[in-house]
Order: structure tokens, then sequence, then C-alpha cells
């Protein structure tokens, strides 16, 4: 799990609905300006109809005038024809007849509300829910005639105090908020309401919503009720659904789940798993006889690569599929004849698909330098996905999985804002660091790269810290190289994409070997002959935020520092945090037991050392990396007389770029911050 989280580096689409378009003056070869973020598009969730004739899929782009992202469904040919507007929302999923589609989006009497539209007719869709927390991860039922999802079910609790009546027209302070759990807050999300998530099955016609779940079951909620779905699926029958999730004490709970199957008529639940550990994800065989899992036994460890199993619908007969594929099975689905399952996996910075068929064993589907995100898996044995290379950004694709060499774009959202506009190039590094580690990064060149010249150069650093950059296009790293810096970008590790042992190597000891591998991939880059060494920067958000102030405290090496949303002091940071379980398994002991290796892994114990002029950059509502760490950091620097300074981020909740002005506002800080210490 990625629970401290890298920068999402988002996309949008331009000017769908009459909104304004930007026109960015633009000469032949010109760089990527930050403005063009504006006219940027995404794409997201491509599902084939059953017959393998229609794809629908989402876009999602920047309302310039609101300061947010806004979604819509687009559906076309299988062969990218008629490509269209369909509906306002996202998420769709096909009925099994392929004749509707259900899908997310504002409704009444607020928030998102699931809608379902015919396909082949005119006229608007039919909202058939009205629930008063948004709903989830929907699935029709095999019939057609219903649509299963969860959303947050409310459990209120209350401490009763004999307080006076309030005399009349009397304006009494707010009764204060009632706490008593350790997770009681969830970043994006605000205080949490208590309860739990929940299993619901609703009329395809509409109607009221029926809880298919028992109470006592915290469906994938465990530590963060409100904002986790459930991972679940229907039997061929419809009578039973499996899920995963906790049953006990989730709120001291770190990532415990088991899989169970629920009688949808009763209620009757049976556990599948036995053995503790996180066991998530359940896909069901066409043939309703087996049931495809990933997960593995309890372990203290930070990182875990999860493993593919299969086992049948009673819970007995647990296989291992994946065998030694040390890599993190993600989107799965099964073989249309139920003979393995399909998934794609992060390994070495691309996303490829594979296969496991049912006797055992992976082998690869498609290969490449690419990022593929499996979208669905047609009767027809076609495939589509979204598909980014270095130097072109996503697009749906679609794979004939009989001939998977065979990839054939079939949007491109971006070709026109790209037009005319010179991409810095990419390169791939391997470099060796302490322990003889072999790691992986990457360099972006500033558009019309001179090798004689002296660059400035920019490390970023990504979050996680079990996260991974890869090899998609990534507008944040261009837009930097476009103002005139070499970027580097590498996966430590602690990384994923790599395996256990490579990203559990900073169990109990973050930040430590990764430094070594980011200072190492910094004097790989050097050794090339043009970076000025007098103009040496380091950047990076959440576990970013953690590695670039303990690396400043380190070393002097660096001319400026843009730290976001950082950690610096473990001890605080675990009550200010919403996810403080976490925190306390990062170590052996509590504080309170040894404080010595939580204050030995805070940057904040070496600030002492810190001389280079140091931004930082949190958002207000924060509550994953809170703004109490950016301010002890800047206390401690100013009173050191350190040049510091802190842009609170208005409207941010952990990150700076939810917003899409606060995205510019990032890139253009740091770069102004950069040549204000470093020179031009």
């Amino acid at each position: 799990m990625k629970t401290l989280g890298r920068i999402l580096v988002l996309t949008a689409a331009p000017c769908l609905f009459g909104l304004p378009h930007l026109t960015v003056a633009q000469s032949p070869d010109a760089a990527l300006s930050p403005a063009a973020y504006l006219d940027y598009e995404t794409v997201a969730g491509p599902q084939l109809s059953p017959d393998g004739k229609v794809i629908v899929y989402t876009r999602r782009w920047i309302n310039k005038i609101e300061d947010r992202w806004e979604s819509a469904l687009w559906i076309m040919d299988a062969d990218g024809a008629r490509n269209r507007f369909f509906a306002k929302g996202a998420g769709a999923e096909w009925s099994p007849d392929g004749t509707r589609l259900a899908y997310v989006a504002e409704g009444e009497p607020k928030g998102p509300q699931v809608f379902v539209q015919w396909v082949d007719r005119d006229g608007p869709p039919t909202q058939v829910t009205r629930e008063s927390y948004p709903p989830s991860d929907l699935h029709w039922s095999p019939d057609g005639r219903s649509i299963g999802f969860s959303r947050f079910f409310p459990k209120p609790v209350s401490f009763p105090i004999d307080m006076p009546a309030a005399p009349e027209g009397a304006k009494w302070t707010a009764a204060p908020r009632y706490v008593d759990r350790l997770h009681y807050r969830a970043d994006r999300v605000g205080y949490l309401d208590p309860g739990y998530m929940r299993l619901f099955v609703v009329s395809a016609e509409g109607g009221t919503a029926r809880p298919i779940t028992p109470t006592d079951l915290l469906g994938g909620a465990q530590f963060d009720a409100q904002g986790r779905g459930i991972g679940w699926d229907w039997t061929p029958d419809g009578k039973t659904v499996v899920l995963d999730g906790y049953q006990g004490n989730d709120d001291m709970n770190y990532r415990d789940s088991h899989l169970y199957a629920v009688d949808v008529e009763t209620g009757a639940l049976r556990q599948l798993t036995q053995k503790r550990g996180t066991w998530t994800g359940p896909v069901i065989s066409p043939d309703g006889k087996r049931i495809a899992f990933t997960g593995y036994e309890y372990t203290r460890q930070t990182y875990r690569v999860a493993d593919l199993y299969v086992m049948n619908l009673d819970g007995s007969g647990i296989t291992l599929l994946s065998g030694s594929f040390d890599r993190q099975p993600a989107v799965r689905e099964w073989a249309p004849d139920g003979s393995g399952i399909y998934f794609t996996a992060e390994n070495e910075g691309s996303i490829n698909l594979f296969f496991a068929p049912v006797g055992g064993g992976v082998r690869p589907v498609t290969t490449g330098t690419h990022t593929l995100g499996l979208g669905s898996i047609s009767k027809t044995m076609m495939a589509v996905a979204v598909r980014s290379t270095y130097n072109k950004p996503p697009d749906v694709v679609r794979i004939n999985l009989k001939k998977p060499a065979e990839i054939v774009q079939l949007t491109s959202v971006n070709d026109d804002l790209l037009a005319g506009r010179k991409i810095g190039e990419v390169e791939e590094i391997w470099y060796r660091s302490s322990g003889d580690a072999r790691v992986q990064g990457w360099i972006v060149k500033p558009p019309g790269f001179d090798p004689t010249r002296k660059y400035p150069m920019l490390l970023e650093i990504h979050g996680g810290p079990h996260g991974m950059y890869g090899v998609g296009f990534d507008p944040f790293m261009q837009w930097l190289a476009a103002r005139g810096y070499v970027v580097l970008y590498t996966n430590p590790r602690g990384s994923t994409g790599y395996g256990t042992n490579f990203g559990n190597a900073i169990n109990h000891a973050y930040p430590s070997v990764d430094y070594d591998d980011l200072m190492a991939g910094v004097d790989s880059l050097i050794g090339r002959g043009y970076i000025d060494q007098k103009n040496l920067f380091v950047a990076g958000c959440s576990g970013g935020g953690v590695l670039s102030s303990w690396v400043i405290g380190h070393t002097t090496r660096f001319a400026g520092a843009a730290v976001r949303c950082p950690v610096i002091d473990w001890l605080s940071f675990a009550g200010h945090t919403d996810i403080p379980f976490f925190t306390y398994n990062f170590f052996e002991k509590p504080f309170w037991e040894d404080p010595q290796p939580w204050l030995k892994q805070s940057s904040l114990m070496y600030v002492g050392n810190v001389t280079t002029p140091t931004l930082l950059m949190t958002g207000v509502l924060d509550l994953r990396t809170p703004m109490p760490q950016t301010e002890e950091y800047f206390a401690a620097l100013k009173v050191r007389g350190v040049p510091a300074a802190i842009l609170r981020f208005e409207g941010e909740w952990h990150g700076t770029s939810s917003r899409p002005s606060n995205f510019l506002r990032t890139v253009l800080y740091m770069d102004s911050w950069f040549k204000k210490y470093g020179g031009k």
C-alpha cells in the first residue's frame, strides 16, 4: 500500500461543453509551457461491451472557471470510429447484455449517485440511487436486473451528558466532536463519521438500496472507512458475492483482511481465508467454481509483493499461481474460457500485461517500454487499456490477446495540444549504489539540449515511500525540463516494481539506503559532463518531502530545495497524521519504549547541518503529512538563519496539485526559488 503517496500528476481535457479554450502562443518547436496544462486531458477506465464491438471510457478535463477537474463518458466503436460524448460522469460498467451502462455522476439530492442509460436509445439517463454517501465499486448482477455497489454506512456514537436546554433564542457554541477511535480523520475526506463500508444492491430501474453485508463485517474499510472501497464480485448465479473485509477491532488493524462469501438473500456470512494476512481483490471464474485473489501471510515488513492465488468457491484448494514471479499483480481479469488470469504488473518502470494459467506459472503477454492500465477483456479475446510512453500521453488502445504484439491506438486526445511542441528527451540510466545495489533512473533533458553546455540539475524524488516512477509521459518533469533543468528522477531502494527485497530494503530504516541511491544517481549524472555543479537542486513531496529534507541535512551540495508536504519528525507525526498505525509499524518499538530510532530517522534532528535555502510547500487541509510538520522544520531553519519560506496552499489536501491552479503554482514557485538562489 502506497501510504504516504507519490505526487499524482493528473491531466485534463480542453474545451468540452463550451468551456473557454486557452490559446497558448507557440512557435515551431516551442517547449511545453506550464500554461498548456490547462488544456491537457486524460483518459481512464476503458470498458469493452460484452460483444467486443463498443468501448466506453472516461475523459477528464479542467474546468478553468471553477478550478477543478470534470469528468465525462465517451463512447466509440472498437476500431476507434464514431468517438463521441456519451454522458457526464465516470466509472462506467456494461450491463451483461450490453444494452445499458451504469456509472456515477452528480445527482439528487446531492453528490455522486448511480445512473443507468440505454446505449442504443435516445433519452435521459435514470438516476437509480439517492444515497447520502457516494457509491462506488459498481457491479451489475449477472441477470442485469440489479446493481451492486459499496458506500459508507454510518454507525453513530455518543457521549451523553445531562446538559441543560438552551434558552429560547440562545446562540450557544456547538457541541464538541466526540472522538474515541484512533482513525478518526482521513486526507481528502476530513473528519470521519463513525461507521464502515458496506455492500448494497439496488434495482437497475431505481428504488431503495438494500444492504447485503452484515453489520459486523468491516468490508474493505480497515483503518480508513470513508476513503476506501471494497474488492468484490458476483457468482454467475447471482446468489452469492465474495468480498474482502475484516471482522474485529479494525481501529487497531493496519492491513489485515480476509475473503468472505455472503448470501445475497439472507446475508449469511462465510469466511473463506483462514490464515492471518492481507487477502484482497477476489475475482470469480466464468464458471463460478473458483476465485482468483492476491495476498500474503501476516508480516511486519513495510513492503511485501502480493502473490496471485486461486481457490475453490468454498475456500478449499488454495493454490499459488504466481510462483516465483516477484512483482505485484494489479488489475486482474479471468480469461473468457477460465484457463487463467490476466493481470498487469509493474516492472522496472514499465507496466505490462501478464497471464497466469490455472496450472501455475506466469508468462508475459505484452512487452515494451510503456505503462499499460488494463480496462477490460471481451469474450472475443480483445482487451482495452490505457497506454503511455516517454513522449506520448495516455490514450486508449486495443490489444488482440491472440496476437498481443498488435497494440492499436484508438484515441489521440492530446495530439492537437502537442502539435509543434518540442518534448524533452528522456534517457533511461542504471547505476550502482552502496551495497552494490543496482538502481534505475531517468534523465529528462531540456528541449534543444546541447551536451557541450552546462545545465542546472533538479533531483525530483517520489513519495510512498513504496512507489515507482514509470516510463509514461510525465508533464511535471517535462515542464521542469522546458524551464531549463536537466531533471533526474530515480527509483531508489524502497520503490515498487523491483521485488520484495528491493522494496523492503528500507524496513525500519527509512530514510537510509534510499539516500545513498539518490546521491549515487546525482554523481552518475554529474559524471556525464553537462551539469553545472553550482546549480544542483532537490525537491519532492510526501515521501519525497521526507527524503528532500533528509538530503539537505546530510549534504550541502544543493543550491536550493523545494521540500513539499514533508514528514520531518516521526514522534510528532504519529499524532498528527491520519495514518498513525502505519507510522508505529515503521519502527520495531513504540517511542516510549525506545525513542532513539524515531529520532535518528527524523530529518529534524539534522537541521543543524542545513545551509541550503529551503522552500516548504504544504496544503492547508493536509491530514496525511499535516502543516505542523512543515512549521516545525521552518521554525528550526529560521532560528538557524537559513533562508526559508512556507507556501501554505489553499484548498489543498495532501500534495500541492489537486487544484489545477495549484499545480501550476508548484512548478512556477519552485523555478522562481531555484533561480533566486542558484542563478540562471
